[in-house]
């Protein structure tokens, strides 16, 4: 028996696959649990219908990133931090990603994720650092922070 899944079931299919699994199957636990529905005509091109929006809206979720990476890269946006220093250019304490994006709001009202800043550890040092940014699937951007003593 062909079937929809609506949500991913371990080992069987993923959410809007269409597959063909045992008529028991389908009848007693799939269909039954809510976890897929019988691929009639009209379940199938309402499926399609889903799939159609869904690639549409991903594709303008990717278009707003690569607006977002253009802002970001451009020379002007460079986010100015203050933190105390020793004199050898090493700070006391740290700059964890949270402050960057407060920092990056704070200055030119671009809201990021603190997850999306993909720093491998704190900023510990005074100076220019470019810092990535995972701001979508496929498209990755690099802030430039610029770290200054108090």
């Amino acid at each position: 028996m062909k079937v929809i899944f609506l949500q991913d079931v371990r080992g069987k299919g993923k959410r809007g696959e269409v597959k063909n699994v045992p008529d028991g199957y389908a009848q007693n636990f799939l269909i039954k649990q809510g976890k897929a529905k019988a691929a009639t005509a009209g379940a199938m091109s309402q499926l399609k219908g889903q799939q159609k929006a869904e690639a549409k809206r991903e594709e303008e979720e990717r278009q707003e990133a690569v607006k977002v990476k253009q802002v970001l890269e451009a020379d002007e946006t460079i986010v100015q931090l203050t933190a105390k220093a020793g004199t050898d250019g090493r700070l006391f304490g740290s700059i964890p990603s949270k402050q960057i994006a407060q920092a990056l709001e704070k200055q030119y009202g671009i809201k990021l994720d603190k997850r999306k800043i993909e720093l491998r550890e704190p900023i510990k040092m005074m100076g220019f650092i470019n810092v990535p940014v995972k701001l979508h699937q496929d498209v990755t951007a690099r802030i430039r922070v610029h770290v200054s003593e108090k």
